[in-house]
C-alpha cells in the first residue's frame, strides 16, 4: 500500500502546485518555490518540467482620467494629454512559460540535497497604445532567474520521520515598462513633429535569499505535514535606464532604486486516505503587501524620476485535491486552488479559482512522465484612484473587468538512477 500512495503522492502534488504561480496567482508570482523533489525516495533523481500558460484578461469602460496636458518645463511630466479617443476596451495579457530543472541526490543516511534552477517571479502585459489607458501602460514585462540549493536531514521520531531542511538561492531579476508619457498630438503641436511620447524604463537587479523548514512523514500512510519558509530577496542596487527620448529628451537617464521580493510561508499536508487513494492540501501567504510604490533616481543628481505603482496586499493560497493510483502505469489526479488577489482596488489582479487535473505514466520504476491541465476563472472587479499607506494610485487610468479565463498545460519528466 504505501508504494502505490508514494507513487500516487507525486503526481498528487504537481497537480496542486504547478498551476498556483502559473495561472494568474497574485502579484508577480509565476513558478513560485517548489522543493517537492527533495522528498522523492531515490537515490539520485533528475526532473524537468514547462507550463504554458494563456490567460485572457480584458479590461472595459476605459476610461483617462488625468487629461491635463503636461507642463514640459517643469520636469518629468504627469497629465500625458486626453487619450479618451482611442479605444475603451482592451485585452491586456500576454501567454508565458514557465521552465523548471532540479536533480536531487541522497548524499549520506538521512542527507538528502536539491539543486535547481525555477523562474518564480515574472509578468507580461501588453494593451499597447490603442486604448484610453496608455498612459498608465503600454507593455509591462518582469523576467526572473532562481538558482538554489535546499539539503535536508531525516531521522526517526515516534512512528515516522522528522525532516529539518534548510537551504539558500540566488535570484535575478529584470524587466521594463513602457506608457505614453505625453499624448504625441500634443507634441506636434509644440512642434515636436514625430515622436511617440513613449518613455521606456529598463531594469535589473539581484540578491541572495534562504529557506528553513520541517517536515514529518510517516510512509507507511503516505503521510507527511511540512511547513516551509523562504526569506525575502533585497534587490538592494536595481539599475536601469530612462529613455525619454521619443518625449522630449535627447538621452538616456541612469536610474536606481531598490525593492525586495517577497517573503513567504506555505504548509502542506498529504495522506493516503484508502488503499491506491490520497488526499493533500496545502496554504500558503505571502508578503505582497511590501511592495507598494517603487521609485526611481537618477544616478547624477538622485532627482526622483519615476516609479512602479502595486499597491499590492498580502496574497493567500489555499489548494486541495485527491490523486488515485489506476495501475502499476497510470495515476490521476485533481485539484482546486483559491488564490487571493493582490489588488485593491489599483489594477486587475482579482481572486481567481483555478481547476486542475493531471496524469502520470511511469514505463518502470525509473522513469515518470506527467501531464496536467488547469481552467483558471478570474474574477470581476474595477480599477481607479485609491489611498493607501499615504499615497494614491490609480489617478490617471479607470476601468472594469469582468469574470475571465486563464488555461494552462503542464508537462515535466522524472528519471531515477
Amino acid at each position: 500500500m504505501a508504494n502505490h500512495l508514494m507513487k500516487t503522492t507525486a503526481l498528487g502534488l504537481i497537480a496542486a502546485c504547478a498551476f498556483v504561480g502559473g495561472a494568474q496567482a497574485g502579484g508577480l508570482e509565476r513558478g513560485g518555490y517548489n522543493i517537492d523533489l527533495l522528498f522523492d525516495p531515490g537515490q539520485y533523481v533528475f526532473e524537468s518540467g514547462v507550463t504554458y500558460v494563456a490567460p485572457d484578461r480584458t479590461l472595459k469602460n476605459v476610461r483617462d482620467t488625468d487629461t491635463s496636458n503636461p507642463n514640459l518645463g517643469t520636469g518629468a511630466p504627469q497629465g500625458g494629454g486626453n487619450l479618451n479617443s482611442r479605444s475603451n476596451s482592451v485585452d491586456e495579457t500576454e501567454s508565458y512559460f514557465v521552465p523548471r530543472i532540479g536533480f536531487k541526490a541522497n548524499l549520506t543516511e538521512g542527507v538528502a540535497c536539491m539543486a535547481d534552477y525555477s523562474q518564480p517571479w515574472g509578468a507580461h502585459t501588453k494593451p499597447g497604445t490603442d486604448w484610453a489607458g496608455a498612459n498608465q501602460n503600454v507593455e509591462t514585462k518582469v523576467n526572473s532567474h532562481n538558482y538554489a540549493l535546499t539539503c535536508s536531514y531525516k531521522f526517526d521520531v515516534g512512528p515516522g520521520q522528522l525532516r529539518i531542511i534548510g537551504g539558500g538561492f540566488y535570484q535575478e531579476v529584470d524587466g521594463f515598462k513602457e506608457r505614453v508619457v505625453v499624448d504625441p498630438a500634443f507634441l506636434a503641436g509644440i512642434g515636436l513633429t514625430g515622436r511617440t511620447g513613449i518613455g521606456r524604463l529598463d531594469l535589473e537587479g539581484d540578491g541572495y535569499g534562504w529557506r528553513i523548514g520541517a517536515a514529518y512523514e510517516i510512509p507507511e500512510y503516505a503521510l507527511r505535514a511540512s511547513l516551509v519558509y523562504n526569506s525575502q530577496v533585497k534587490l538592494d542596487n536595481i539599475t536601469g535606464t530612462l529613455d525619454l527620448r521619443q518625449v522630449t529628451s535627447t538621452t538616456i537617464e541612469n536610474v536606481y532604486g531598490s525593492a525586495a521580493m517577497p517573503d513567504s510561508i506555505e504548509i502542506k499536508l498529504q495522506s493516503g486516505i484508502a488503499p491506491d487513494w490520497l488526499a493533500f492540501g496545502s496554504v500558503k501567504w505571502t508578503d505582497w503587501s511590501q511592495l507598494q510604490r517603487i521609485r526611481f533616481f537618477n544616478s547624477t543628481t538622485n532627482a526622483e524620476r519615476t516609479s512602479l505603482d502595486l499597491a499590492y496586499r498580502d496574497g493567500w493560497t489555499v489548494s486541495g485535491g485527491i490523486g488515485h493510483k489506476l495501475n502499476d502505469q497510470w495515476s490521476v489526479a485533481g485539484s482546486v486552488t483559491w488564490d487571493r488577489g493582490t489588488s485593491q482596488g489599483f489594477g486587475a489582479q482579482s481572486d481567481t479559482w483555478i481547476f486542475g487535473t493531471g496524469v502520470s505514466y511511469t514505463p518502470s520504476e525509473n522513469v515518470e512522465f506527467r501531464l496536467a491541465g488547469a481552467v483558471s476563472l478570474l474574477t470581476s472587479g474595477s480599477s481607479g484612484q485609491i489611498t493607501t499607506g499615504g499615497e494614491t494610485y490609480g489617478s490617471d487610468v479607470s476601468y472594469d473587468f469582468g469574470t475571465d479565463l486563464a488555461a494552462a498545460v503542464s508537462t515535466s519528466l522524472k528519471v531515477r538512477f
